[in-house]
């Protein structure tokens, strides 16, 4: 493209009051100066307020935008999340279009337009780059392509979900459609045809008038709001037993919770999956305080705790006489919880006869007690849990395919609690309300240091090690005191070693903050390298990101996921870093 003389239709020329914009030359300098914008930013943190001109403005930290951004593509579907986002950033593009007026109402036509992608700089968003613009507001000609740098947006996006093959930026496109839009007068639709989160250097977008693209309606569906589908209202009673089981408040959890609300309506069987002690036998619980079964019984069976030559009669049931000991009748679980929910947790330790039995009742709803021939039939919704991967188990022939497929009808993966961090102050919450009753105990809270190491500890054991930690903390606490680091860790359970040696979120060198004096000694020789490699200017963060990175995955031998636990990560944080480095 001929950044001179492309116009919105391929024309040369220029209007009166049109300039086109390209890079060095005379027009170097695209952009005027900055300093009648900043001067319109206030700051007043004693009364809690940010303005911008008449505007009240808020500073919004790139992690939290994120996690609001996969809670919105998690709860609400992709498309959703981005009819949202692109109207809120066409919002805000058209709110900064009448201020540009009222900050340069005599300049030029072209330096009044720079407001838009100045306030983009100024707030943080993104680095804006002019490649052509050739505008005419009597006319209505427009014809504008940008260049943006160092994306805030895809960088959130690509912290949680790596390099896809779709554009993300959309709350930006939002923004320049709004802005040019209000501007110019006109609906003016901005375009990503390259972007930094699909793989390329920058991010590339082309606007012009909406009447002047091909197939304009591609895009306009996200800028008009639509009712979201309405989800029916959980009975009291089943709200209730519903918020007793599980509390969060991750993009994570609320992941999982929208899928637990798709399906728990239905008779569909579900198939919880995650490490161990994170929370399955919970939101089991919530899967059936969702349901209709609500006011029937819920029943659990931890397969991993009951003999081998046990479990049949567990499950389904022994007449009187069926095995030695056996002097009375008694109905198994199935029986126990017809009309209501079975919950499986383990359910790959099953044998492989009480699978072959478990099979028959899902598929059949019938059931024969051990030592009879007497069919009985149940209504059961059943939840299984694992923490294998079942995939791998029908490989080696420990587990039935036929079963596997019967019980992976609806799959929800339960990420850990190291992966769901803003959790952590909900269920401390809870669990501490829940220890002092249970002990007759009463603290009044945790002390800053003990919840830095909760916030930062990397959870092996998830949501059951959080537990047991928090009823230790409990009982060594001063009665009526705050509950401090010393009473959480035990000797194995340093929580320093957790972060030593890893990377934040965001890519840092993150030492313990909380370490003891003796630990702090011992880790002297760190902090000095440290220091030498700053006075020495020997590397770079790049450069120690990608050893520690390639450590990782040595380590773990090439398991990703691995490797990502090691250094703190999620899997999809480890891929990012891993394809920037590589």
């Amino acid at each position: 493209m001929d950044s001179k003389t492309r116009g919105p239709q391929g024309r040369a020329g220029k209007r009166a009051d049109s300039r086109i914009i390209i890079p060095g030359g005379e027009n170097g300098k695209i952009f005027p100066d900055i300093a009648d914008l900043a001067a319109r930013l206030h700051f007043s943190p004693t009364d809690g307020r940010i303005w911008l001109d008449d505007s009240r403005m808020i500073l919004l930290r790139t992690e939290a935008f994120g996690a609001l951004r996969q809670e919105l593509i998690e709860s609400l579907g992709v498309e959703s999340a981005r009819g949202l986002l692109t109207r809120m950033g066409y919002l805000a593009g058209s709110k900064d279009a009448s201020l540009a007026r009222r900050v340069r109402p005599d300049a030029a036509q072209v330096d009044a337009f720079m407001v838009g992608p100045q306030m983009h700089a100024l707030e943080g968003v993104v680095r804006v780059e002019m490649v052509s613009l050739d505008m005419d507001s009597a006319t209505g000609q427009f014809y504008c392509e940008v260049r943006w740098i160092d994306s805030s947006e895809d960088e959130s996006h690509m912290a949680i979900y790596g390099v896809g093959s779709e554009p993300a930026c959309w709350m930006q496109v939002g923004y320049a459609s709004g802005y040019s839009s209000e501007f110019m007068g006109k609906s003016i639709l901005f375009r990503e045809v390259e972007c930094s989160s699909a793989g390329s250097k920058n991010c590339r977008v082309i606007g012009k008038p909406v009447e002047e693209w091909d197939d304009p309606e591609l895009d306009l569906h996200y800028m008009r709001a639509r009712p979201l589908a309405a989800m029916p209202e959980p009975a009291p009673a089943a709200a209730a037993a519903s918020e007793a089981c599980a509390v969060g408040a991750s993009a994570d959890y609320f992941g999982v919770v929208h899928r637990i609300n798709r399906v728990a309506p239905t008779r569909a069987t579900v198939l919880l999956l995650g490490e161990s002690g994170v929370g399955k036998s919970m939101f089991a619980c919530r899967v059936h305080a969702m349901s209709g079964r609500a006011d029937k019984p819920f029943v659990q069976l931890n397969c991993a705790a009951i003999p081998e030559q046990l479990m049949e009669a567990e499950l389904f049931g022994a007449d009187k006489g069926a095995y030695t000991g056996m002097s009375e009748s008694r109905v198994g679980r199935f029986e126990a919880a017809d009309g209501g929910t079975l919950f499986l947790d383990e359910v790959a330790l099953l044998s492989l006869t009480a699978q072959a039995k478990l099979l028959r009742v899902l598929q059949s709803g019938e059931l024969e007690h051990l030592g009879s021939n007497r069919t009985r039939t149940v209504d059961v919704r059943v939840v299984a849990a694992t923490n294998e991967n079942l995939g791998v188990a029908v490989e080696e022939g420990r587990f039935r395919k036929d079963l596997y497929y019967r019980l992976n009808v609806f799959p929800i993966l339960i990420p850990p609690l190291r992966e769901r961090r803003a959790d952590i102050p909900l269920l401390l919450e809870r669990f501490l309300r829940e220890l002092c009753a249970r002990h007759g105990r009463k603290v009044s809270g945790v002390t800053n240091r003990a919840m830095q190491a909760l916030l930062t500890h990397l959870w092996p054991g998830n949501i059951r090690e959080l537990e047991n930690v928090l009823e230790r903390g409990i009982i060594l606490a001063d009665e009526g005191g705050a509950i401090d680091l010393p009473h959480l860790f035990s000797v194995d359970e340093n929580p320093a070693r957790s972060t030593q040696l890893g990377l934040s979120e965001l890519g840092a060198l993150t030492p313990a903050a909380f370490r003891t004096d003796r630990e702090r000694s011992e880790a002297g020789s760190i902090d000095d390298w440290a220091d030498s490699v700053i006075l020495g200017q020997k590397t770079t963060l790049a450069e120690i990101e990608a050893a520690l990175l390639r450590a990782a995955l040595d380590s773990a031998k090439g398991n990703v996921s691995k490797a990502a636990t090691l250094l703190g990560l999620s899997r999809a944080q480890m891929d990012y870093r891993t394809k920037k480095v590589q």
